[in-house]
């Protein structure tokens, strides 16, 4: 199962061990292709994010792929990612407005965007906290922070994960309800959030939050394959969501409102 439009950028959980060749996955999986998963996840960002001529930050963009989306709304759309070699993939197949950065340390001036978009971005950064502070800092008063980020209860680990020095590439059942310190050396490259998490992550920054849910696959992969069982998947979980079964979904759905 794919993640429905994940962007990589980079770092890796301060408490955690590095494996020798963590640096080859640490940045996450961007997106090459647009698919439904992708542009389901920017209807849902357009219901809190007016999309039409605002100025708009994809941070974490990897080749620009949202970036790419966003620019049939609002010639301002730019992205930034940590990884040189992908901004520059995606500025080469004709993607404008990337550039080079950490989340951390955002290169724009405050109140700069109307909106900022973080999708599976901030279980990869440094700091979480920081991440988060940039991106407030460089939306307007009454602007939209908007976060995709990975489910703690979702059954299987997306992202991979690492046996001793071997990592294993896939969609790992379980390892998400393993203890803290099991998972954290199974999955030193990503972390995965609860509600209560997400609560105290932002607690205290200068937002509201305006909504907060949890959402299910794209089913992307799946319906490429065997299309029949892949529409049967979409249809089934996304019914899902709409009751508290949806606390088994793939990814969080975060808004933000700055307050100052």
């Amino acid at each position: 199962m794919d993640r429905g439009g994940g962007n990589g950028e980079k770092g890796v959980s301060d408490t955690a061990t590095r494996p020798a060749g963590l640096d080859q996955v640490v940045l996450g999986q961007p997106s090459y292709v647009w698919r439904f998963g992708q542009e389901r996840r920017l209807n849902m960002v357009r219901r809190f994010l007016p999309l039409e001529g605002a100025r708009v930050l994809d941070v974490g963009c990897g080749l620009g792929a949202y970036v790419r989306r966003l620019a049939d709304f609002s010639k301002t759309a730019c992205g930034v990612d940590l990884d040189v070699a992908r901004v520059r993939r995606g500025a080469e197949s004709g993607v404008a407005g990337l550039a080079a950065a950490s989340a951390e340390a955002l290169p724009f001036a405050d109140a700069a965007f109307d909106g900022v978009l973080l999708n599976e971005v901030i279980e990869h950064v440094t700091s979480e906290r920081e991440t988060l502070r940039e991106a407030l800092r460089v939306v307007r008063p009454g602007g939209r922070v908007v976060i995709f980020a990975p489910n703690r209860l979702y059954p299987f680990e997306t992202h991979g994960v690492y046996l001793g020095k071997r990592y294993v590439f896939g969609n790992i059942p379980l390892v998400n309800y393993l203890p803290d310190p099991l998972r954290n050396r199974l999955v030193p490259h990503a972390r995965a959030y609860t509600k209560r998490s997400l609560e105290a992550l932002t607690a205290g920054l200068p937002a509201r939050r305006l909504e907060w849910t949890v959402v299910y696959p794209g089913f992307d992969n799946v319906v490429a394959r065997k299309p029949g069982l892949g529409e049967a998947l979409r249809k089934l979980t996304y019914r899902l969501e709409r009751t508290p079964l949806r606390r088994l979904g793939l990814s969080h759905f975060l808004v933000l409102e700055r307050t100052e």
